[in-house]
């Protein structure tokens, strides 16, 4: 079974980086990866809090981006507390890691995303998951410390059972598409439409294909399907020509 990796994305503080490192390794996790960090890395203040982690941060894969972090990722979650206008499955941590370790022991790649301290995830960030995390805590201090959130989800990715529901595991058998295949369908998409004129007016695009992207991350396209969608626009390109 592999393990979900743990993406910080855009994180501020060493100390917080550090933090979450000492939480994953607490419920033996170790896939972190660091996307952006506001304070370069590697960072002395988050090898200082991880207090005998390290080796959580001394294998920590750095990314320029978001996209080429989730690039080999079967499925993402997005931890975030705050309402969105996106239309995504919402589940607590225990429902999202009962499904996360379903798809793990059928060998799929898992995700969870962890916003920036200051604001979290971006709804360009959110739109990249499959689905969002969000814990049931005090609507009146909803805001959650980088380090306790992902220790609030790696624990219960721990204290899962391996005996998961039979509908689970049915969907983690069948070959999902990979999240850079849905980020290329995307891509193809949007070459297309722009081709016809489809993105306007122009205050609008950028809402159009933030749209766009959260639809096709929502779906839980197979490979199957991704190609039969890939074909379908070659086939209406020869059409038009």
């Amino acid at each position: 079974m592999i393990p979900p990796a743990f993406i910080l994305v855009r994180p501020q503080m060493g100390e917080n980086i550090g933090a979450a490192a000492r939480a994953m390794l607490n419920f033996g996790l170790d896939r972190m990866r660091i996307v952006d960090p506001r304070d370069g890395w590697p960072n002395p203040k988050a090898n200082a809090m991880a207090s005998g982690a390290g080796r959580v941060l001394d294998g920590a894969g750095l990314f320029p981006d978001l996209r080429a972090a989730v690039a080999d990722c079967d499925y993402v979650f997005a931890t975030t507390a705050r309402g969105r206008e996106l239309t995504k499955p919402v589940m607590t941590p225990e429902r999202a890691m009962i499904h996360a370790r379903a798809m793990a022991a059928e060998g799929k790649k898992i995700g969870v995303l962890f916003g920036p301290e200051r604001a979290g995830l971006e709804n360009e960030d959110v739109a990249l998951a499959n689905a969002i995390i969000t814990v049931p805590v005090n609507p009146d201090f909803p805001s959650l410390n980088l380090g306790q959130c992902v220790l609030l989800t790696a624990y219960e990715w721990r204290r899962q059972v391996a005996e998961v529901p039979a509908e689970v595991v049915h969907m983690a058998r069948t070959e999902f598409a990979t999240a850079i295949e849905v980020q290329k369908l995307g891509d193809h998409f949007e070459e297309r439409l722009e081709e016809v004129g489809f993105f306007f007016p122009p205050a609008k695009v950028d809402g159009m294909k933030l749209s766009l992207r959260n639809m096709w991350s929502r779906l839980n396209l197979t490979r199957a399907e991704v190609q039969t969608f890939h074909g379908m626009l070659r086939q209406i390109l020869r059409k038009r020509g």
